[in-house]
């Protein structure tokens, strides 16, 4: 339509109020990330609780979204493992404090730290191809069940 009336998903995403809930697949766009990756982390971490609708559709929170990009950072810029990250969230008393980045200042610097900085190690990629063969077992159950 010329009128404006039908916007793209950009243009959607740029109206949405701060505090609206977010797709996966908007989430996942914005962090740059893949979306089962996403699944992934929600396995790894109790703290992050999509709202799920009927379906199983995932919608995030602000605080969700914000959770995810203190994640996404500690572990792709920062070099933390998985478990780092976690002994980090308990060590912070409260998810307020480890989204506000406030215990920024007093993240030690051992032994939370990887050894080298993390990219895609064998690990990492396993328990990724192993949450999307769950999630593809999942689907593949629903589907006969439902024939």
């Amino acid at each position: 339509m010329s009128d404006g009336s039908v916007l793209g998903g950009d243009a959607n995403r740029a109206l949405k109020s701060p505090d609206a809930f977010r797709t996966i697949s908007e989430v996942a766009t914005d962090l740059d990330l893949p979306q089962h990756v996403l699944r992934f982390w929600e396995q790894k971490f109790p703290q992050l609780k999509p709202m799920k609708r009927g379906g199983g559709r995932r919608y995030y929170r602000a605080d969700d979204v914000q959770l995810l990009k203190r994640i996404r950072g500690l572990l792709y810029e920062d070099g933390y493992t998985i478990k780092g990250v976690q002994k980090l969230m308990r060590q912070c008393g409260s998810l307020r404090n480890f989204i506000g980045g406030d215990a920024a200042e007093e993240i030690p610097e051992t032994p939370l730290r990887a050894p080298r900085p993390v990219t895609v190690s064998s690990a990492a990629w396993r328990g990724e191809m192993q949450a999307v063969l769950d999630d593809l077992k999942a689907l593949r159950a629903e589907l006969t069940g439902a024939g």
